[in-house]
């Protein structure tokens, strides 16, 4: 008896090790997925030296394409095949969260900051939220509606900075990037059925593909290979390329399948801060008292809605 009781014991912390090490590996992953995402506004704003922002989007549609959707065939075989009657929600998914929202955010990012595209991609889980609530997928709770109106109050205070080198203001760009954090908020909340019928990688793969026909119509009069492309802008297209693109997904994915939704969603905290020093470091953006405040707001509104989503997702 005491021979077993000693070998269940032995093989329960060999199980708690193992899990304790799993955990870990996912929290090094995603940060490294925050890393990589934040680091985006800062590798776009030197590959706009040369590339357009539809020349990126097509870029990053077609190598996103080719490299999830070979490593989704290959691990999931018949199940990568989707049913033709969930076509439809997958292009719709496809739309929100990869074409007209890579459009917009690099659109936005061209005529803002980097500073601000950190910013107000915090906007995303509270979006997200909102959209589920309107879809009736989630609870409205009071401390929720505070926290949506403390982040939006923060961007209200991001659209009325004013502009030094231009004389006007960075307006345009922030709508565009706030409207393209609501898009993927709506691509999140749409996708949800499909979360329970396919793997992770086999729905980022099909919505790569599904965007491949819109990279015509984006990229219309213009050629996504620049007439003059030095190193520094090719180089910076393959940062975007390999980090925010390939790397960020994957491992994003792998740290799901081990970190609780909850813990994935606290780790968004370090993306805007990753951006604001990748700007203010190394692109010399000016990050004065408005944007300090404003980062308050977007960043402590957040912290209300996913503190909130936490507490009230227990037990569910």
């Amino acid at each position: 008896m005491g021979g077993k009781a000693e070998g269940s014991a032995e093989l329960g912390t060999r199980g708690d090790t193992a899990i304790g090490k799993a955990a870990l590996r996912g929290h090094v992953a995603l940060v490294i997925v925050q890393l990589c995402f934040g680091l985006m506004p800062l590798f776009s704003k030197w590959a706009f030296d040369a590339f357009s922002p539809a020349s990126i989007a097509a870029w990053r549609i077609l190598v996103g394409s080719a490299v999830l959707g070979l490593l989704a065939a290959l691990k999931y075989r018949k199940r990568f095949l989707p049913r033709l009657t969930d076509l439809w929600r997958l292009q719709v998914c496809a739309l929100l969260g990869i074409a007209i929202n890579q459009i917009l955010y690099l659109e936005g990012l061209k005529r803002s900051t980097a500073v601000n595209a950190g910013l107000l991609m915090a906007l995303i889980p509270v979006f997200t939220f909102l959209v589920a609530f309107l879809s009736r997928q989630e609870r409205f709770s009071r401390r929720k509606g505070i926290g949506i109106l403390i982040a939006f109050g923060g961007t209200a205070l991001l659209f009325a900075q004013a502009d030094p080198e231009l004389g006007g203001s960075y307006l345009f760009g922030n709508i565009l990037m706030a409207t393209n954090a609501l898009s993927y908020a709506i691509y999140l909340v749409i996708s949800r059925p499909l979360t329970q019928r396919y793997p992770p990688l086999v729905i980022i793969a099909w919505v790569f593909i599904l965007s491949l026909w819109t990279i015509p119509i984006s990229t219309q009069g213009e050629s996504i290979i620049p007439a003059r492309l030095g190193p520094e802008a090719l180089g910076s297209l393959i940062l975007i390329l390999l980090f925010p693109t390939l790397i960020a997904y994957m491992l994003n994915l792998w740290a799901l399948a081990r970190l609780s939704a909850t813990t994935t969603a606290v780790y968004i905290f370090l993306q805007p801060v990753i951006a604001v020093t990748a700007g203010v470091t190394l692109l010399k953006e000016s990050a004065g008292g408005g944007t300090a405040v404003a980062a308050v707001c977007i960043l402590a509104g957040l912290w209300v809605v996913v503190w909130g989503k936490g507490r009230s997702g227990r037990g569910r």
